[in-house]
C-alpha cells in the first residue's frame, strides 16, 4: 500500500496538485506549459466535459470530432513535468481508495505542444520540430533509475562533443515513442535532439548580470552531430516527459513551434499563428 505520505489526496479524494479524479481525463492527453493555452486547444472541441485548475495546473477534458482528449497545462521545467506525470499516472495505475498499484497497467497517450527557439540557423523561426530525441541537461530524472530507458553512447558522444562539465551531473537521452512519431510525423518537421534545461537564463547560455559556467555551450551544442542527427532546439519539458514516459510505460511526443531563433537572434513577427497552425495539425492527427 502506497503511504499517504507519498501520494497525497485532497479530502474529496483527488489527486493533491492536479485536483483530478480517474474519471475526469482521456487517456490521449496534451501537454502545454502555459495554462492561457489549454482553452486555445479546447476552443476546437465539440463539448467540454470537465474542467479545473489549481496554481498553474489546468485540466479540461472533452469530444474533439467523437475523440475524447484532455488537454494540460503543466507550467515550465522539469520539475514541474515529474509533479503532472507522477500524479496522471497515479490517476490511471493506482487505486487511489486501496492505494494498491492496479494489476492491470494503462497506458496513456501524451503530445505535448509547445514553443521553443531553435539552435539551428536553417531551422528557422515558424517552422515546426518533433522531437526524436531529448537530451535532458538538468538532472531531474538521475532520481530515478532511468539507466536501462537511457541511451548510454548518445550521451557519451554528447558529452565529449561539448566537452559537459559532469559536475552539472550526466546529462540523459531518452528517445520519443515511436508509434506516437509514425502516427503525427509529416514532411512539415524538422527532427533532432531536443535540450532541455533546467532553466531558463544561465542553464540556456543567457547572460543578464551573471557569468555562466561555459559560455560556448550554445554553440557547442550547435554544432553536436551523431550519426546526422543534430541538435535543433533547447527548451525545459521535454527530457523529463520522454524520461517519465519510459518508467511509467506511458507513450509520448514533443512537438515544438519554433518562435525565435537563438543561432541569428531572430524572434516570430506572429507566433500565435504559428502556434495555433501546429495545434489544428497536431489535433487533427491524434483522430486519424
Amino acid at each position: 500500500m502506497i503511504k499517504s505520505s507519498e501520494l497525497i489526496l485532497n479530502p474529496d479524494g483527488s489527486v493533491y496538485h492536479l485536483n483530478l479524479k480517474p474519471e475526469n481525463i482521456a487517456h490521449d492527453i496534451i501537454f502545454v506549459g502555459d495554462q492561457e493555452r489549454v482553452s486555445k486547444i479546447t476552443q476546437h472541441f465539440d463539448s467540454i466535459e470537465f474542467s479545473t485548475q489549481k496554481r498553474e495546473f489546468k485540466t479540461e477534458t472533452g469530444i474533439y470530432k467523437g475523440k475524447r482528449l484532455t488537454v494540460q497545462s503543466t507550467g515550465i521545467g522539469p520539475d514541474n513535468i515529474d509533479i503532472v506525470f507522477n500524479e496522471l499516472d497515479a490517476l490511471v495505475n493506482v487505486d487511489l481508495n486501496t492505494r494498491e498499484i492496479k494489476e492491470n497497467h494503462t497506458a496513456l497517450n501524451i503530445v505535448r505542444i509547445g514553443t521553443s527557439g531553435s539552435l539551428q540557423a536553417d531551422i528557422p523561426v515558424d517552422s515546426w520540430v518533433m522531437s526524436k530525441y531529448a537530451i535532458g541537461l538538468d538532472n531531474m530524472l538521475r532520481s530515478y533509475l532511468i539507466e536501462e530507458h537511457s541511451v548510454s553512447e548518445l550521451e557519451d558522444a554528447f558529452i565529449a562533443q561539448t566537452n559537459w562539465d559532469l559536475r552539472k551531473g550526466r546529462p540523459t537521452v531518452v528517445p520519443c515513442a515511436e508509434a506516437l512519431e509514425n502516427k503525427i510525423y509529416s514532411d512539415k518537421f524538422h527532427k533532432g535532439f531536443t535540450g532541455t534545461a533546467g532553466g531558463f537564463y544561465g542553464p540556456q547560455g543567457r547572460v543578464v548580470r551573471l557569468n555562466i559556467q561555459d559560455p560556448q555551450l550554445n554553440s557547442k551544442m550547435d554544432a553536436f552531430n551523431y550519426n546526422g542527427t543534430r541538435m535543433t532546439n533547447l527548451e525545459m519539458e521535454t527530457s523529463a516527459i520522454y524520461g517519465l514516459g519510459k518508467l511509467l510505460g506511458h507513450n509520448c511526443l514533443s512537438l515544438n513551434a519554433i518562435i525565435a531563433n537563438r543561432a541569428v537572434g531572430e524572434f516570430s513577427s506572429n507566433p500565435e499563428k504559428t502556434v495555433n497552425e501546429l495545434i489544428a495539425y497536431t489535433l487533427d492527427k491524434l483522430i486519424g
